[in-house]
């Protein structure tokens, strides 16, 4: 068998996993190789820190006696953004005078170490997490991965600079204002902003509590969907960490969807090309199935516009406030002038800007009865690093024109990579929809890199080549066979419909059945006989949510039993019991209730 001698240019989890599983790879040659690459990569400022090579070869030697058919990050490396603490290195939040050395790491690494990720080091970041450009670190700038002369973005700049270059599989970063997701379009990668609160913040250092989210980079969403998979677990000990309550899949979503599209004058590019290449995403989501809905965004937008003019800049003084004061040469300079603008707000600001909030967060409730995702560019521009470093403060106001509003209005959202610029710099678009649609998103997002392929990060691998995204989006959803006043058009139907049920097909059921019009003459009812015959039902999937409740409301005699298709397959389904249809009239012959409806009279 094969074995692997040389790592490829990036690290996909599904293509490490399968080498892994193949006997083609271990922990300990993975990590003796990536070694060697991390000591000879170029010098792009992703790191604050990292590991030594012996302590990565004690992660690696502990899954000796483990499988990786059982650990679902095994022999994974992964990287950290700075402000996350790993109990083998100082978290500095990229802060010298606020470094320190935690106890223990935070909540979600531990979830990752114990899948069988092993940690490669800390990343840089701007400084506490307050920008969007990479530049604002005493660490030195961390440069993009494809043109050192422009920014990678920011915050978590360093995280997604690792991925794209293949020193790791996967990375933690956190968005509190789009620091998740800027970066991911500035280095070709996915970006994943979860729904604020699923992933815990315990062991975080906190940019504004109430809005930080932990994010991840990959290379694709299906790698990115594998590391959400471990990393949410609620955590009792965090405030805000909220449990999963995920927007059940409609089957087929993936292919049949609405999307929002912002008015023409709302979309900015400042200037850049980019307006082409998304047009072009647009169409091919369109092509995949979608359909685009022209909408207002103005109320995202003037939300957007409270993040930094309204108390979440005080909420992040609260971090800092004390260095401020007592070392304030130790805060890297724009950083210090942004964050000191937070002493100044009062209480009545505070509450202004709620009202304000609450009154936008109304207005933009109203988009979610148009679409099921709203689709943006992640920026619309990206700046080269002298330019920002001549003007700080406007050109990071720009690229968070279409993210800063999205943890406010309690949003979960996901970075995807969409093309490249004529300077060979990519380009990158968000989906975005309401809290706890995260697993909507990927279903999307892994249906596009397969049907519309994208590169790896800096390589030339596509993301078709890695193994295909499973394409059954209908988990949370129970399968509902009806034979009778249920069905389309007819009077019960509404019964399914009110509930978000979702027709999935109208087909015949295995030729063991037979079905009756009971006494009351509004509905039949379904009996398992031999003789039998195939019967026309229609299959629902309805959420499982409101499958109790929809059951709770069907009276005697029917009921709810397992029901075999014509195909072999089995659902839940309406069946009745036999003694109810000892009177009742025989009407199988007619193969069905609606054709016993329109039956001559």
């Amino acid at each position: 068998m094969k074995t692997w001698s040389e790592l490829p240019e990036v690290l996909s989890i599904a293509s490490l996993s399968q080498a892994y599983k193949d006997g083609a790879l271990t922990p300990t040659a993975l990590v003796e190789m990536l070694w060697q690459r991390l000591e000879s990569a170029p010098q792009r400022g992703v790191w604050i820190s990292r590991l030594p090579f012996e302590r990565l070869l004690a992660y690696a030697e502990v899954l000796a006696d483990q499988s990786p058919q059982d650990l679902p990050l095994y022999g994974i490396p992964f990287a950290i953004k700075d402000n996350i603490d790993l109990v083998d290195l100082p978290t500095t939040a990229a802060c010298p005078a606020y470094a320190f050395q935690p106890e223990q790491s935070a909540f979600v690494v531990r979830q990752l170490i114990a899948a069988g990720a092993i940690p490669v080091g800390k990343t840089n970041l701007d400084q506490f997490a307050t920008g969007l450009v990479g530049t604002r670190s005493p660490y030195g700038v961390c440069r993009n991965s494809f043109d050192p002369a422009y920014i990678a973005g920011g915050s978590s700049s360093g995280s997604a600079v690792a991925v794209a270059t293949g020193l790791a599989s996967f990375a933690l970063g956190t968005d509190t204002a789009g620091s998740g997701r800027v970066p991911a379009a500035f280095n070709n990668l996915v970006g994943v902003k979860p729904t604020r609160g699923l992933l815990s913040t315990s062991g975080v250092v906190p940019a504004c509590r109430s809005l930080d989210c932990l994010s991840i980079f990959a290379l694709t969403a299906a790698d990115a969907e594998q590391v959400m998979r471990v990393a949410n677990v609620y955590d009792p000990e965090d405030a805000y960490n909220r449990p999963d309550q995920p927007l059940p899949v409609p089957p087929g979503f993936a292919s049949r969807f609405r999307f929002g599209v912002p008015k023409p004058e709302q979309l900015q590019f400042f200037g850049d090309a980019a307006s082409a290449l998304f047009a072009e995403a647009v169409a091919e989501l369109v092509g995949q199935g979608g359909s685009a809905v022209e909408v207002d965004i103005q109320p995202l937008l003037d939300a957007a516009g409270l993040l930094y003019a309204g108390p979440w800049l005080a909420e992040r003084y609260l971090v800092v406030g004390e260095l401020l004061q007592n070392q304030p040469e130790a805060l890297f300079p724009v950083t210090r002038d942004i964050l000191a603008n937070g002493a100044n707000l009062s209480a009545a600001d505070a509450w202004r800007a709620f009202y304000r909030l609450q009154a936008l967060k109304r207005q933009s409730d109203a988009l979610w009865r148009q679409i099921d995702v709203l689709v943006t560019p992640t920026t619309g521009t990206i700046y080269p690093i002298a330019a920002v470093e001549a003007e700080p403060l406007e050109l990071n106001s720009r690229l968070g024109y279409y993210t800063n509003f999205m943890n406010l209005l309690d949003l979960s959202a996901i970075a995807l990579p969409a093309g490249f610029r004529g300077n060979g710099l990519p380009f990158g678009i968000t989906l975005c929809a309401p809290a706890f649609a995260d697993r909507a998103l990927l279903t999307l997002a892994k249906w596009r890199e397969q049907s519309a392929p994208h590169r790896l990060g800096v390589s030339q691998i596509l993301s078709a080549e890695c193994p295909a995204a499973n394409s059954d989006d209908s988990s949370g959803f129970v399968r509902v066979a009806v034979c009778g006043a249920h069905l389309s058009g007819l009077p019960l139907n509404p019964l399914l419909t009110g509930r978000g049920g979702v027709l999935l097909q109208r087909t015949l059921t295995a030729p063991t059945y037979r079905l009756y019009a009971l006494p009351d003459g509004k509905r039949p009812g379904m009996v398992r006989a031999e003789p039998g015959a195939a019967i026309a039902v229609e299959v629902w999937a309805l959420p499982v949510s409101r499958y109790g409740e929809f059951v709770a409301e069907i009276p005697p005699p029917l009921g709810i039993g397992s029901v075999q298709l014509q195909d072999g397959t089995s659902v839940q389904g309406f069946v009745c019991e036999a003694a109810a249809v000892s009177e009742a009239l025989d009407i199988t012959d007619y193969g069905g209730w609606r054709a016993y409806l329109a039956r001559p009279d």
